[in-house]
């Protein structure tokens, strides 16, 4: 099983000048030595607007800055907002291939819609089309990284002309794929289309096992036809995190971040209402966490899974339940809330040396044996996928320069005036 750090930058009122800044350094030393100890992958989301629960609206920036400090750690867009209502999907394309390059071939694509009103509504991204919208956007992403050129779309939802998108990635056709899942059907379209599953919901062990199965029976079967140009069959899960020797310390330095993160995610999603610049979210986790949950009414948002938060046996114990349930990679929530980066740095110091090991040693051997039991489906699945038309050099257009074409209609006008006139 592999392992992952995930950011979302949290920073919970109230702010004081430079804060921001410190938290962006603080979260490329923890990639610094996540990529040193061997840690395996490094998520960054992509939102906007969540103010204290995500300050991470250019992720392509951070995780370029990632790819400058480090040599090995996979550097993933967990997600980038692929609706051409955030971005346009040929600036998508262009934005992979370009980190992929400065990264040497290390990006992972992850790719979603998002669900929270402050978002969809602050780009005018239309709720009851934004399924719709999205799988448009990915499946011409992907021809956009993968087709020299790339013919031109006109579509439901974006259009462009044929055009050749550069840079082209290090890892072709494109970087491994997956989309962001909180929920059972998401999973199920991730298989469908062949792409990994990024499943942000705290899921526990004993579910993880419907979950997984279930992925890839359909990437077994003849529902999964590639919505881009490779199979990317994984699903990593996510986890609390907080290591250290002595139990009651690892709750005292990770569980209240871990609790704010719950809170702020269910308020932002499902329960809250939010005045932007002046809604605290710190404030109001505050006021319910001294609550009972009976009175509180949403104190299952307060619990969710703590197994990754206590001594290196605790997390051994917690992620030997993963590992046997077939999930491929557990990325950690180390930085939420008001979490201290030396304590963050210490955990992953612990882990790295006390847990990780193991888990390092039966890696090699279980990717070995999946890609060869997959292998078929997966040459299958391609099979079935219907690939976008390549043009032809003849039939690839021209397109005369805005000069050449000004040029042109000052010439056409003024011979109209040299003409000799009738009669």
């Amino acid at each position: 099983m592999k392992f992952g750090i995930f950011y979302e930058h949290q920073l919970p009122r109230p702010w004081n000048d430079g804060e921001e800044q410190r938290l962006f350094n603080e979260a490329l030393e923890q990639v610094e030595v996540a990529d040193r100890l061997g840690i395996d992958f490094a998520w960054e989301v992509e939102h906007h607007f969540l103010e204290e629960y995500s300050h991470s609206s250019a992720p392509e920036v951070f995780l370029a800055a990632c790819s400058q400090r480090t040599k090995n750690i996979r550097l993933g867009h967990g997600i980038r907002q692929v609706i051409p209502g955030y971005n346009h999907p040929a600036r998508t394309a262009e934005v992979i291939a370009t980190l992929d390059l400065v990264s040497n071939g290390r990006v992972e694509f992850g790719t979603g819609e998002s669900s929270a009103e402050l978002e969809l509504g602050g780009f005018d991204v239309p709720v009851d089309r934004k399924r719709r919208i999205f799988l448009e956007s990915v499946e011409h992403i992907c021809n956009m990284l993968a087709m020299d050129p790339y013919p031109g779309y006109k579509g439901q939802y974006f259009e462009m002309p044929c055009r050749n998108i550069v840079p082209k990635p290090v890892q072709r056709p494109h970087p491994p794929l997956w989309v962001a899942c909180s929920q059972r059907e998401t999973i199920r379209m991730a298989a469908r289309l062949g792409i990994g599953a990024l499943t942000f919901a705290f899921v526990d062990p004993a579910e993880a096992t419907e979950w997984v199965d279930e992925y890839y029976s359909i990437i077994k079967s003849d529902q999964c036809v590639p919505i881009g140009h490779a199979v990317n069959a994984n699903i990593c899960m996510v986890s609390s995190f907080s290591c250290h020797h002595d139990r009651e310390t690892a709750i005292q330095r990770g569980l209240e971040g871990f609790e704010f993160f719950g809170f702020a995610l269910g308020s932002l999603y499902a329960f809250g209402e939010h005045k932007p610049g002046r809604t605290n979210l710190w404030e109001q986790f505050n006021q319910v966490r001294t609550k009972t949950a009976e009175e509180a009414e949403i104190g299952g948002q307060l619990s969710g899974s703590r197994g990754g938060i206590g001594t290196p046996d605790d997390l051994r114990e917690h992620l030997l339940k993963f590992e046997e349930r077939g999930v491929d990679q557990v990325t950690f929530i180390q930085q939420a809330g008001r979490n201290r980066h030396e304590h963050i740095c210490e955990s992953l110091e612990i882990f790295a040396a006390e847990v990780m090991p193991e888990f390092k040693e039966r890696e090699a051997e279980r990717e070995r044996k999946k890609a060869e039991e997959l292998a078929p489906y997966i040459d299958a699945a391609l099979a079935r996928r219907v690939p976008m038309s390549e043009l032809a050099d003849e039939d690839i257009p021209v397109f005369k320069s805005l000069g050449r074409q000004v040029s042109e209609v000052s010439e056409s006008e003024q011979s109209i005036y040299e003409r000799p006139a009738a009669g």
